[in-house]
């Protein structure tokens, strides 16, 4: 496995990046290409093709009966989820109620106690922030002493209970939720499209999870199944599912890395790819590190800056804290095609002088000075995931990158210029 043969490809969506997005940028590596912007509902989708068989066989004392049983694939992302069935012995990705391929995983109560899930709590998250739920995953199957700088970052209150265990609070509704019933909220949404879609119920699937979640949280995530309804009839690591997706009826043996970053966790796994075969050489991660953290740096910064001016600690009000984050997100989505994006949030806040207005403008290079310490962070489980599988870089042929945050040009740049000598990289347009 010669290293010159060498490739990334890009797979997914997350931490906020449109699926339906046509921007796919390439380069090159002497004879080494990169590619990005593929869908990350494909993931889930061949995976369920290789895991899956839709028919089950009952057998009674008489003649056979054969009893068709549609299990659908799940993606339960931090910021988007999505779903896959089999259709005519294909993945295919449902397309929810709205006609999109991916859902946000966002989970709403209104003041009248009704209860909205995916786009539509996405939509009012600002003029309700205490009551929308959002990037849940990362306190699911955790406890609060784990999450205390996951859980500044949130416009929704998260609380200790009697056992140390997350809770959200929905002050609308008065209750406090765990982190799995938020998720079941969402896993069902999903279903329920996924039943419409194919017009029959489905009551099973497989749902994939970072690869460096431990049994605490996969357990969560099942009991989040349980609770929608669902038997989760296994739970696959991320990484694993996207390099099944990728090297699906390849014949050649090869040895893949795959670089997952999320909207809430960054994943490494190592494995060996082969006649329908795939093994796990080494997992490596960060649980506490993803596509929200960089927007916290620009939510930071923005606040620090109008309270520099202003003498007003934005990150107090919640409403403000919750705008803050929206564009956040949105600037650094914008940062990965454009080396400039302007901000504007008006009417951010009042004083007795009057209201008051965010008016800036982020630069590529200010974006990634903001976030250098959470990309120096990206190189550690790298190195330690291939050193547990005794590997070196030059033996890797297939480098898969998956979730959105791997869009950031700071991102991609890491892996050409750390993992690969400058001499033979350049850049093509695609």
């Amino acid at each position: 496995m010669a290293s010159s043969a060498a490739q990334i490809h890009g797979l997914g969506v997350g931490s906020g990046i449109s699926s339906t997005s046509s921007r796919k940028p390439s380069f090159s590596f002497a004879s080494r290409s990169v590619f990005f912007g593929q869908n990350l509902g494909k993931t889930t989708a061949t995976f369920l093709k290789h895991t899956n068989n839709t028919s089950r066989r009952r057998y009674s004392t008489g003649p056979v009966r054969i009893v068709n049983e549609k299990v659908v694939g799940i993606d339960l992302g931090t910021t988007n989820s999505a779903v896959a069935a089999m259709e005519g012995g294909k993945p295919t990705i449902v397309t929810n109620a709205e006609g999109q391929r991916t859902t946000p995983s966002v989970v709403a109560y209104t003041k009248n106690g009704d209860r909205l899930v995916g786009q539509i709590a996405k939509r009012q998250a600002v003029v309700n922030p205490e009551n929308t739920f959002f990037s849940v995953k990362r306190f699911i199957g955790r406890k609060m002493s784990e999450v205390d700088e996951e859980s500044k970052q949130v416009s929704y209150k998260v609380v200790r209970d009697e056992n140390g265990n997350v809770k959200l609070e929905c002050p609308a509704i008065g209750k406090q939720f765990a982190a799995e019933e938020i998720s079941a909220q969402v896993l069902r949404k999903l279903v329920d499209d996924a039943s419409k879609f194919l017009n029959d119920k489905v009551t099973k699937a497989v749902v994939t999870v970072p690869a460096y979640f431990n049994d605490s949280q996969r357990t969560a995530t099942k009991d989040a199944g349980r609770i929608a309804g669902l038997e989760v009839l296994r739970i696959i690591n991320e990484p694993t599912a996207a390099s099944l997706a990728y090297g699906f009826e390849r014949k050649n043996n090869e040895t893949i890395l795959v670089f997952d970053l999320g909207g809430g966790t960054f994943d490494v796994s190592v494995l060996e790819v082969g006649d329908g075969v795939f093994e796990v050489l080494s997992t490596s991660g960060d649980t506490h590190l993803g596509g929200d953290d960089f927007d916290k740096r620009v939510v930071d910064w923005l606040a620090g800056n109008f309270k520099r001016d202003e003498g007003i600690d934005l990150l107090k009000d919640k409403q403000a804290l919750q705008r803050l984050t929206e564009t956040a997100e949105k600037a650094k989505m914008e940062l990965s095609s454009l080396t400039q994006t302007n901000i504007s949030l008006p009417f951010i806040t009042a004083t007795a002088d009057g209201p008051k207005h965010i008016e800036t403008t982020l630069t590529r290079a200010k974006f990634e000075e903001l976030c250098s310490d959470l990309i120096d962070r990206l190189k550690t489980p790298v190195e330690n995931s291939l050193r547990d599988a005794k590997l070196a870089f030059k033996d890797l042929d297939e480098v898969i990158l998956v979730g959105g945050s791997t869009r950031i040009p700071a991102v991609q740049e890491l892996v050409k210029k750390v993992y690969w000598k400058r001499s033979q990289c350049h850049c093509q347009p695609r």
